[in-house]
């Protein structure tokens, strides 16, 4: 009995099947009768291509019929393509979580690989026609083909898999290698996908050797069979670079990729070392040794913790993220089509460059003096201008979005605006003063949101004859790069406002969580916490360098890094807000108020690209009489054990509606790790929480193997 033999029906009731449809093709020039394969499940592009066990068997019957047809001689080559924007995002993981055996896990991976090694096989040429999205299981169906076109409209082209905690493995651990070179398959394994899940447009795959050639979205179909006759008639030979397989060359990018993965993870997902070791065999390993090697690996990896983390991560980013818990009915939410935003400083110009792009209304800028309006309007066109340089627009677009960005000196222009929004000085009295000012042009219904990162949004409003429509509106920098808005309900705060404030988040294409009105809110405050902790540590004589290390996998960089990216006087301004309200358990470091006053902008240095704890800097630090010097397990406990405290008592209070939130919060505004679910999986799996708060923040089995 093979895998395709296999009623996978109970554990995956709700698979959508992406059906194969083929149909012949007469190729131009004579060549003969070709076999076109189009992957669809029957819906736009709102439902990509997955590849379900049924999905697959279906494949696979299909492939059997084909083989028949093409030892009869009926066809003289077979292609894969996929429905319009998709060709074929992987594999279908809805049913993964339900898994309760290792023998079952092993059955996904040889699913896989028996039904690609039926394409590969095939006693005539096969090609890939990647016309769209292609991930994980859809990239490996290129992989088993002899051939490969792209589009050079491929949206995103990648093997995210270690990103959730699994491998590449229906034979992309083993053919990529082997088709593009070690270091490059690498850099797609594991490097892009441990990098906050980079993936490549269809230029980038072409450039690396992934495909043959590419061609252009419009005609690409068109020109990918005639290329195919070409090659089947022999007037096109392919060459591609000979893979050097020196064992000492492979084994160096082996250990380069792993120091990369040690940085990013810590050694404590499991995933990237795994493939780590499948790359390192498939330099001298036969095929059917890989892909056995590839179905162990996929069940230990499908049956692990990680992997359900990742799959709760993935479901939080795909489904809870879509429909924020908590907002208002989408019909009572007022139409925008002005916006004003007070401020024309840095973070002013990414938000009026965001609105341009996504809402495309017009959009005037306000600051003190004209050479700080012009400054940031400038900004905004030199912004536009990269864009049209880079060909992501065209001259007419560029045009109409620098049309729609104004300043002034004054907020006249605000007074048929629907939404403004100030980026000023993290200071109350200059916000509220802000805010009284634009009450005073602006209609009754107009939202005025804020987006500060940690003040009160009831006491920002108190004063306002009209308090019910101010609403928090917290980005997260760059504005452009992170996903997170965190839409802040002030006491005073109506469901009109708010549901116009989710309505243009979404527009904005941004990942919208409703929060109670607190200090900092949920990511700046448990990242207040974790910055507050590491800092008492190091305070308390243990050095920087080894709190830095404690966090490789939680956090998205170093503590005392990120302290650099954010900026010291920042970090030191959102402490002290936390301090202020909780003084019992949030920490100001005095070593970090010293920082600040020196204007020192970060503790690193970068001599030869790495960083080293600035000595003037070091010098800065009080140090204690009787140092306490930690462990990076010591630390790293201590510091979760303080945010297993201060996110129980934050849903306690109702600052995030559940767990989920918090999670997607940390994921997504502060990059904390997929395959850890976020935070609160992480201090479930690991007893912190139970040890900390006397329960779990997640049942068994949301976030975990099932018990």
């Amino acid at each position: 009995m093979t895998a395709t033999d296999i009623d996978f029906s109970a554990v995956f009731p709700d698979e959508v099947i992406t059906h194969t449809r083929v149909r012949d093709i007469d190729l131009p020039g004579g060549a003969g009768t070709f076999a076109l394969i189009t992957l669809d499940n029957g819906f736009d592009h709102t439902k990509p291509n997955t590849l379900g066990p049924a999905t697959l068997v279906g494949l696979s019957k299909a492939l059997d019929a084909l083989k028949v047809r093409a030892e009869a001689g009926e066809i003289v080559g077979v292609g894969v393509t996929g429905k319009p924007f998709i060709f074929a995002v992987g594999a279908d993981l809805k049913g993964v979580s339900h898994l309760t055996g290792h023998d079952q896990a092993l059955l996904i991976g040889r699913l896989g690989h028996e039904t690609f090694a039926k394409l590969e096989d095939l006693p005539v040429p096969t090609f890939a026609f990647t016309n769209g999205a292609a991930l994980g299981g859809g990239v490996e169906i290129g992989l088993s083909c002899d051939y490969r076109t792209i589009s050079s409209g491929v949206p995103i082209w990648a093997l995210p898999e270690c990103f959730l905690g699994l491998v590449p493995g229906w034979g992309g651990c083993f053919k990529l290698p082997n088709l593009i070179g070690v270091e490059k398959a690498l850099k797609v394994i594991v490097e892009n996908s441990l990098n906050m899940n980079r993936m490549l447009k269809g230029p980038q795959a072409f450039e690396l050797g992934a495909a043959d050639v590419m061609f252009e979205p419009v005609t690409f179909l068109e020109d990918s069979l005639a290329w195919a006759a070409d090659v089947i008639t022999g007037k096109v030979t392919v060459q591609r670079p000979e893979v050097d397989r020196d064992e000492q060359k492979w084994e160096a990018a082996i250990a380069a990729a792993k120091g990369f993965a040690d940085l990013k993870t810590g050694g404590a997902a499991p995933a990237p070392y795994r493939a780590l070791e499948l790359v390192s065999q498939a330099r001298t390993a036969r095929r059917d040794e890989a892909f056995a090697a590839e179905d162990q690996t996929l069940a230990d990896l499908i049956m692990g913790e990680e992997l359900r983390a990742g799959l709760y991560s993935f479901d939080l980013t795909q489904k809870r993220a879509k429909r924020p818990v908590g907002a208002p009915d989408k019909s009572l939410a007022r139409k925008v089509t002005k916006v004003g935003i007070v401020g024309a400083g840095l973070m002013a110009s990414q938000l009026a460059l965001l609105f341009i792009q996504r809402l495309e209304v017009p959009v005037v800028m306000t600051d003190l003096d004209q050479e700080r309006v012009d400054k940031g309007v400038g900004y905004v066109h030199a912004e536009v201008d990269k864009l049209l340089g880079r060909g992501r627009i065209g001259h007419d677009k560029a045009n109409r979005l620098k049309a729609l960005i104004t300043g002034s000196t004054s907020k006249e222009g605000f007074a048929d605006a629907e939404f403004v929004i100030e980026a000023v000085f993290e200071e109350m009295s200059v916000k509220k003063q802000v805010f009284a000012e634009v009450e005073a042009v602006v209609s009754p219904e107009a939202v005025l949101a804020t987006n500060t990162s940690s003040l009160s949004i009831t006491e920002m409003a108190r004063d306002l004859k009209n308090p019910e429509r101010v609403v928090g509106f917290h980005f997260f920098n760059p504005v452009a790069v992170m996903p997170l808005l965190e839409i802040v309900k002030g006491e005073a705060t109506d469901d009109a406002t708010l549901a116009t404030a989710f309505a243009t988040g979404k527009a904005l294409k941004k990942t919208t969580i409703l929060v109670k009105d607190s200090p900092s809110f949920i990511v700046n405050r448990l990242l207040g916490r974790f910055m507050g902790e590491v800092a008492k540590v190091v305070d308390e004589g243990t050095p920087i360098e080894v709190a830095d290390r404690a966090f490789a996998g939680l956090a998205p960089m170093p503590p005392f890094i990120l302290l650099g990216l954010v900026g010291p006087a920042i970090a030191l301004h959102n402490n002290e807000t936390l301090a202020r309200a909780f003084p019992e358990r949030f920490y100001v470091s005095e070593n970090l108020r010293r920082i600040v006053e020196a204007k020192k902008p970060a503790i690193y240095i970068w001599p030869e690209g790495k960083p080293v704890v600035d000595p003037e800097v070091e010098a800065l630090f009080e140090k204690p009489a009787d140092p306490v010097v930690l462990t990076t397990e010591q630390v790293r406990e201590r510091v979760l054990s303080v945010l297993a405290e201060e996110a129980r008592l934050m849903l306690d209070e109702g600052v995030a509606a559940g767990p989920q939130d918090i999670d997607l919060a940390m994921i997504t505004g502060a990059g904390f790790s997929f395959w850890n679910g976020g935070l609160t999986p992480l201090l479930d799996r690991t007893g912190v929480a139970e040890k900390v708060t006397g329960q779990r923040f997640l049942p068994p089995g949301v976030a975990s193997v099932p018990a």
